[in-house]
């Protein structure tokens, strides 16, 4: 899709919530101006010795939600890799790993969508490119990239399931 440019920097964000290294679950909810993830975040048990697992999915009440809404959304992918195939990602040797949340630098993608929009005859690079940023978001199946002006971070508790559809009222049709 669009290749590794030299001058591209994977830097961490902090003051996000890591997600769940076992089952994040995350789901992406978007429209043409909106965009939530919302995802389990890691539970912080102190007395978990390591020989029980909790199974949980979408329904699973009383869990600890991060919900990230992006801001201006331009576009995003969710999908491959998952953590077993992370190194395929074309970031991972610049730092890009699973289980974090990153912004890059320099983004070729960006590049690549001004480049894009260049043909339309009112196009003004400058304007275009203001403000957009390159964000990641990686998980234990999937990887989340988009494109936007910035992020704004809730927390909630409950389901998945609830948590989105509370959200789906900051959805603009």
């Amino acid at each position: 899709m669009f290749s590794l440019s030299r001058s591209e920097a994977v830097v961490e964000l902090q003051g996000l919530p890591q997600s769940s290294v076992g089952a994040p679950c995350p789901v992406v909810v978007a429209s043409e101006h909106a965009l939530f993830v919302a995802f389990y975040a890691e539970p912080y048990e102190p007395e978990w010795n390591g020989e029980s697992t909790r199974m949980v999915d979408l329904s699973s009440p009383g869990e600890q939600v991060v919900v990230v809404k992006f801001e201006r959304p331009s576009a995003h992918l969710f999908g491959p890799p998952n953590d077993e195939a992370f190194s395929g990602h074309r970031l991972a040797g610049k730092g890009l790993r699973p289980y974090g949340a990153f912004e890059v630098r320099d983004s070729e993608w960006i590049l690549q969508l001004e480049t894009m929009n260049s043909v339309h005859p009112g196009h003004d690079k400058k304007r275009f490119l203001d403000g957009k940023r390159h964000f990641i978001l990686t998980f234990h199946d999937s990887t989340f990239e988009c494109v936007a002006r910035g992020y704004q971070i809730e927390h909630a508790e409950g389901s998945l399931r609830q948590v989105v559809q509370a959200h789906m009222g900051g959805i603009d049709a």
